[in-house]
């Protein structure tokens, strides 16, 4: 659907979100002359700064429908704009609409369709590493331009919107997108591909959404599914087993190099990463030497193996953004054996967590367990001689990780598992553990002997 296909609909956005995951959107449907709806289940009060940034939309109004859905919003639209962590065939508002023939669409696939050139369009999926090789990407293309006037937007599951400012997207621009399964789901849709598609790995993931893995495997197919000869194709280890390129030049990554490059962020698997930028950036016209020395400066992401600070020789290293058990495995393999103190647990994605605990009981010097999978994880860890503190709290298990860890060892909040069920994401755990790791130990009691 284009830009003057949307003037006069009226369009509901299903969701604003506390952190404005809707607000992109909602800018540019009312720019398109749409009549827009936002509707969310949240109140007011806890969208403050989601809706102080559509404020002062001169000429541009938003109704909005706040603390509530009602049905009746979504069986008069003329079309929905859905939130990719919504499945629309459980949603009982979207099925109302279906059955009433209303069509829906996402952010990214709005997106794809206003983009004014795919040759110039890269797309990153994967299990793990996705964001980190996104950025990496956006970061060696932006030191290294290929085209005088070509500027460089990183977008997608990464978070901000380029929808809103898609108009100052120019044909000869790079535009790198992160796509999750959900988006890439929806995507197949519209039939579209990226000209070049990365896939980083595979593993189960997202289950509790999905089904089964075949299901999740077919959503990731999608990024090479619609590609035209012409297309290029880089593949990280094992996943031509799950994948298969139609039509596509392919080039595989199937290991960190050697010797590493010289990187700011640690771990083999952010070799393998950096690797794997390399080849795409390469198929983008960059020189492999270029993208190497731009990738020496190349700072890292917040909650991905993010270093937070030393105390009593001690480091610590927030990767919140590990939920899924290969992820919080790389993360450890990343330190020397028997160094590690992880902060394992969270949020039940009915992902298989035995091989994540067995490898933490043998490769850490402690394993402490937090939410709702804590427990589970605890008895894994326990089961095999390893040693597990079950927690509950990040609070709590940095405590009891500062009283066991030694100086030079590393206390590392890498938890395998989505956050919800105590925190809204991610981004809210790898803050907690922050704010714990940097406040001062308590001190020890002291004893006073008064002589007589």
């Amino acid at each position: 659907m284009n830009h003057s296909d949307l003037s006069k609909k009226r369009v509901v956005v299903m969701g604003l979100g506390r952190f404005g995951g809707g607000v992109g959107v909602s800018r540019y449907l009312a720019g398109c002359g749409a009549r827009v709806l936002v509707t969310d289940l949240l109140p007011a009060d806890q969208l403050r700064e989601s809706l102080a940034q559509l404020r002062g939309l001169q000429g541009l109004p938003i109704e909005y429908r706040l603390g509530e859905h009602r049905e009746e919003d979504f069986t008069a639209a003329d079309l929905i704009v859905v939130n990719p962590a919504v499945d629309p065939r459980h949603n009982r508002y979207l099925q109302a609409a279906r059955q009433a023939g209303v069509p829906f669409t996402t952010e990214m696939r709005l997106l794809v369709a206003a983009l004014p050139n795919r040759q110039r369009t890269i797309g990153v999926t994967g299990t793990a590493g996705k964001s980190t090789v996104t950025s990496m990407i956006g970061h060696a293309l932006q030191h290294c331009p290929t085209h005088p006037r070509a500027r460089v937007h990183v977008g997608g599951n990464l978070g901000g919107s380029l929808l809103d400012r898609v108009g100052s997207i120019s044909p000869d621009d790079w535009v790198v997108l992160e796509l999750s399964s959900f988006m890439l789901e929806a995507l197949g849709e519209d039939h579209w591909s990226p000209h070049v598609a990365i896939v980083t790995n595979i593993s189960d993931n997202h289950m509790d959404r999905h089904g089964t893995m075949r299901a999740y495997v077919a959503a990731k197919q999608q990024i090479l599914q619609h590609q035209q000869p012409g297309d290029h194709v880089a593949l990280g280890p094992g996943v031509e087993h799950w994948l298969r390129p139609p039509v596509a030049t392919v080039s595989r990554v199937d290991r960190a190099p050697n010797p590493p490059l010289e990187l700011l962020i640690p771990g083999e698997h952010n070799q393998l990463n950096a690797a794997i930028a390399i080849a795409a950036t390469t198929v983008a016209g960059v020189e492999p030497a270029a993208a190497i020395e731009a990738l020496k400066s190349f700072p890292g992401l917040p909650h991905r193996l993010q270093p937070v600070g030393t105390w009593d020789s001690v480091r610590y290293y927030n990767d919140s953004k590990a939920t899924t058990p290969e992820a919080a495995q790389l993360a450890i393999r990343s330190f020397e054996p028997a160094t590690v103190h992880v902060i394992l647990g969270g949020y039940d994605k009915k992902s298989d967590l035995t091989a994540l605990a067995h490898f933490a009981a043998r490769r850490c010097r402690a394993v402490y367990t937090v939410g709702t999978t804590g427990d589970a994880i605890a008895q894994a860890v326990q089961a095999v001689g390893g040693t597990a503190v079950p927690c509950q709290t990040i609070e709590r298990a940095v405590e009891e990780a500062r009283t066991r860890a030694h100086p030079g060892e590393v206390i590392l909040l890498s938890p395998g598992c989505a956050s919800w069920d105590q925190f809204e994401n991610y981004e809210k755990r790898g803050q907690a553990f922050v704010a714990a790791a940097s406040r001062p130990a308590a001190p020890p009691s002291v004893t006073t002997t008064v002589s007589p």
